[in-house]
């Protein structure tokens, strides 16, 4: 008897206009669009193998993972088992080469290569926006985790059309993000914990209808490759999304004093002259994004500031990729 497995590729991605909270936490569906990129060279590998077990078991990094972690595999797993009308349990086994938890956007990749590899064992041929679709399901920054390149996740009106699409392909823009890691441990608080309370800031409405026109300026810079105005609206985006961090109940306070430090360097190194410009997800660790051919010097630069424990370097990354073993 052929035990049906697949195995999907995907990677992270940095988003440029942020998501931060759900008008729906069940089908997390947004309260704004956003914009990223694939981050190529960083990647979470998933092997879905359904079989008779009694129950589905996930490996994670070579360790069993139970609870909050399973249930949420489980829940991808069963909308799944529902496409393809089955009822096997199923094997996860999933690697990725960056750290987990952190900020680097670890439940995208991850998410997005279970949504593929768990589609593919299952039978089910989706289209890339149904990909999206079920990634979202696991974690909202996974639908963009789908597409290759620059990818805008249009928030629209339901379910159905809340996915996300290629704006520009990976050879479009030859950026690099120098990840600076200040804190490579897994963080307290996680996204879903800090969408669930984002209304509770003061400061959310206004950002919220503010990203049509944050969404603009981003989506023309990297269209026209305009990266002095890219650089200020991706600061300015994640500036102010770790506003409403901070003063949500309970404040949410990702930064640590390296964070800041890399803030006031990367500014100072943009006005001398290097084009490079920060933005900050759900952690301490900074993005450094800058032209692919100085991400050797910001890499350097990065490594001698204080605080800094480690540089990332990663350039524009590709589509999720996956093929049935079996």
């Amino acid at each position: 008897m052929n035990t049906p497995s697949a195995t999907a590729l995907a990677h992270p991605n940095i988003a440029f206009i942020k998501y931060w909270g759900n008008r729906d936490n069940t089908l997390r569906l947004p309260v704004n669009g956003s914009i990223s990129m694939n981050l190529d060279g960083l990647f979470t590998r998933t092997t879905v193998t359904f079989n008779s077990s009694k129950q589905d078991l996930l490996m994670i990094n070579e360790h069993p993972v139970i609870g909050k972690g399973l249930e949420r595999v489980s829940y991808i797993l069963d909308l799944v088992r529902q496409m393809a009308n089955m009822n096997e349990r199923a094997e996860v086994s999933s690697t990725n080469n960056f750290p987990a938890g952190a900020g680097i956007a670890s439940s995208a990749a991850a998410f997005a290569a279970l949504a593929l590899a768990s589609s593919r064992a299952a039978g089910l041929t989706l289209s890339e926006g149904q990909l999206s679709r079920l990634a979202r399901r696991g974690s909202g920054s996974a639908s963009r985790s789908i597409p290759g390149g620059f990818v805008e996740w249009q928030m629209g009106t339901s379910d159905d059309d809340s996915v996300a699409v290629s704006i520009a392909p990976p050879e479009h823009w030859a950026l690099a993000d120098c990840v600076a890691i200040v804190n490579a441990s897994h963080k307290k608080t996680g996204s879903t914990e800090g969408h669930a309370i984002a209304g509770t800031s003061p400061l959310q409405n206004a950002r919220v209808a503010d990203t049509p026109r944050r969404l603009d300026i981003c989506r023309t810079a990297i269209l026209n490759k305009d990266f002095d105005t890219f650089a200020n609206i991706i600061e300015h985006d994640s500036d102010i999304m770790h506003s409403v961090m901070m003063t949500s109940n309970p404040p949410l306070m990702y930064w640590q004093a390296a964070t800041v430090g890399i803030f006031h360097a990367v500014r100072e190194w943009r006005a001398s002259g290097l084009p490079v410009g920060y933005t900050v997800d759900a952690g301490a660790n900074v993005h450094v994004i800058c032209l692919a051919e100085y991400a050797k010097e910001t890499e350097k630069r990065l490594r001698e500031l204080s605080g800094v424990s480690d540089v990332l370097v990663a350039g524009v990354g590709g589509a999720a990729q996956g093929n049935a073993t079996v």
